[in-house]
């Protein structure tokens, strides 16, 4: 029987986790992932991600494909229990979606969104997944920073280095922070992402709100084109990967 290539929708709490992809030393989402399904479908399963999540991201949104013998309609709703029911309580698959048998879960993606959640009080119950900062923010400069950012495309200032991207080019569409009851929340949309960018982003206008750059130097950093010239990358604990989109399915 030919195979049939399908999408999984999962999501994670990324505390307990060395980030998505199968590493030789550390356990991840995807080894998981994959060994819940092979013992579900009682045949090796390799799933393919729509990203690479570092240590300790959580996802609320993120999908990876496989290649499997073409499943009845039935059994796909049985499978999402069944894989469930292999699966540590901090990953759950919510869907399988038939896809077309060229879909890539990482290449087809239009846009991604992330959400990075910082808190001002010690709260027992944002441990592991949101970043305790004690400073003051100036939140409408922070604001205007990242308005800038939508007039850039080049965002080498902010990648992780030695990446095997073959471009540095990202178009980020929202760009924003809003206040909680209990701290702040900093919504991120563009087509693509690079290695440890959204964290870079957050750490610099951190800067920018504790009014130790001004919003020149922080477009200064951009044009920079450095990663020296930027923020600290901040604490995984506080990124959500939220929203995968994807011109096939709604």
């Amino acid at each position: 029987m030919s195979k049939k290539r399908y999408f999984i929708q999962i999501a994670y709490d990324g505390s307990l986790y060395h980030g998505w992809q199968v590493q030789p030393n550390a356990v991840t989402v995807q080894e998981l992932l994959d060994k819940a399904m092979s013992t579900f479908f009682r045949q090796p399963i390799e799933t393919l991600g729509c990203g690479r999540t570092d240590a300790g991201v959580h996802a609320t949104d993120f999908y990876a494909h496989f290649d499997i013998d073409e499943l009845e309609e039935s059994k796909v709703l049985h499978a999402v229990a069944g894989i469930n029911a292999m699966l540590p309580y901090q990953i759950a698959a919510k869907k399988i979606i038939a896809v077309a048998d060229d879909a890539h879960a990482r290449f087809d993606a239009t846009a991604r969104a992330y959400k990075y959640y910082i808190h001002f009080q010690k709260d027992p119950f944002k441990l592991n997944r949101s970043w305790l900062l004690k400073d003051k923010l100036d939140v409408n400069l922070m604001n205007q920073a990242a308005q800038a950012l939508l007039n850039f495309t080049d965002f080498s200032c902010f990648s992780k280095s030695n990446t095997q991207t073959f471009t540095n080019n990202c178009k980020i569409t929202k760009a924003v922070f809003e206040e909680l009851n209990d701290g702040l929340v900093f919504t991120i949309e563009a087509d693509r992402f690079l290695r440890n960018m959204v964290r870079a982003i957050v750490g610099t206008m951190v800067l920018v709100g504790k009014k130790e750059i001004d919003i020149e130097g922080f477009i200064d950093i951009i044009d920079s084109k450095n990663r020296s010239k930027a923020g600290q990358s901040v604490p995984a604990c506080g990124l959500y990967l939220v929203k995968v989109e994807y011109p096939y399915i709604r």
